[in-house]
């Protein structure tokens, strides 16, 4: 009888050849003291200015980095950009996840280039709440976009910010309009009724939809719909052809339900196919309908100058949330409390009334 240790296995997996750290250790004993510092003001600026894409998006890395000093250049070249902003048609996209935003941004952004426009695409992608982090993959999704020499691509992440947008999408549009681009896309997460920051920061904003969608859509319908300039169904191709121009009939009759727009635009309904570009010149005639239409009747300059109110509540919200969360004195208030709510001597509420208390007095000295 054949004794089991001597019965060989027929996988024989060869240990091969060790493989090389991916991490060079030398280097980093060599450089570990070296500071990379930010290039200058005036080169960065000079950059922007010319329509540099390096230095536009190194100064866009600065005002989205957390960073102190960072901040502080970031901040100084958004002022300086800023008297050379507000020159181009801002357009926000949205729609719920695989409604294929990212393949109607690429077929309407290439028709655009081909009108001569310089076009920037702002694309927010979503951060895990896990990692933190971000693919930042729309440069792979707009592969003919993202080689176009009239187009700039920049994807952000969420970083937790609510409204589908990014921390800092109003600064970063303001440095690509002094950077010469007349037309700006931003496109947001896609997550639903929190999708509505992106309507004070554009002139335009776009409402992508699916055919044969039913009640899985129903909690973001309402609230978008009546904000949406344009829905545009997509996918109408093949089979789902006569599903988009029924969607188109169905929503046309819904929008007539909703109350009179600020603009004095009527929201409109078109169908399209972002595979095969076709509808894609519609959907551009449509929106410079609504730019003449708005500029002709001065909405388009009263939106605007409702958009700058907007932008200083949001900065003093946010400046507010940095000075709280970024004094050492509140970090380890919040830390001490975190552990008397876990122990049940506070309660949420009054530990952030006490902790709101202690900042005041801190700022009041």
């Amino acid at each position: 009888m054949t004794k089991k240790k001597d019965i060989k296995s027929a996988l024989n997996v060869n240990k091969g050849i060790e493989q090389p750290s991916s991490v060079n250790d030398e280097l980093i004993e060599k450089y570990k003291h070296v500071k990379i510092r930010p290039k200058s003001l005036d080169f960065l600026l000079k950059g922007i200015f010319d329509g540099n894409i390096t230095q536009l998006s190194r100064a866009i890395t600065l005002i989205e980095s957390t960073l102190p000093e960072h901040q502080k250049l970031g901040q100084q070249i958004v002022e300086k950009c800023t008297p050379f902003s507000g020159k181009s048609f801002r357009i926000g996209i949205t729609g719920v996840p695989g409604v294929g935003k990212s393949t109607f941004i690429e077929a309407l952004g290439k028709h655009i280039t081909s009108l001569h426009h310089k076009l920037a695409v702002l694309a927010v992608d979503p951060s895990s709440e896990r990692s933190k982090g971000s693919i930042l993959g729309d440069k792979t999704r707009m592969e003919e976009l993202s080689t176009d020499p009239l187009c700039f691509i920049r994807p952000s992440p969420a970083a937790g910010s609510l409204g589908g947008v990014a921390r800092k999408t109003r600064e970063t549009i303001i440095l690509c309009e002094a950077a010469g681009f007349d037309t700006i896309i931003v496109e947001t997460v896609g997550v639903g009724q929190s999708e509505t920051t992106v309507k004070s920061m554009v002139d335009f904003f776009l409402l992508l939809m699916l055919a044969g969608a039913g009640d899985e859509l129903q909690g973001i319908k309402r609230g978008i719909m009546e904000m949406a300039d344009m829905l545009v169904i997509n996918k109408a191709d093949g089979d789902n052809q006569k599903k988009a121009m029924l969607a188109k009939t169905e929503y046309q009759n819904a929008l007539r339900l909703f109350p009179p727009t600020d603009s004095g635009w009527v929201p409109i309904v078109e169908v399209c196919s972002a595979l095969t570009k076709s509808g894609i010149n519609d959907v551009w005639q449509k929106i410079s309908d609504y730019k003449s239409f708005t500029q002709d009747n001065k909405y388009f300059i009263q939106n605007r100058k409702n958009q700058l109110k907007r932008c200083m509540e949001d900065a003093i919200n946010q400046v507010l949330i940095d000075k709280l969360y970024g004094n050492p004195s509140i970090t380890v208030l919040l830390k001490d409390y975190e552990k008397s709510i876990l122990s049940g001597n506070d309660t949420p509420y009054s530990a952030a009334q006490k902790i709101l208390q202690a900042f005041y007095k801190i700022v009041t000295k």
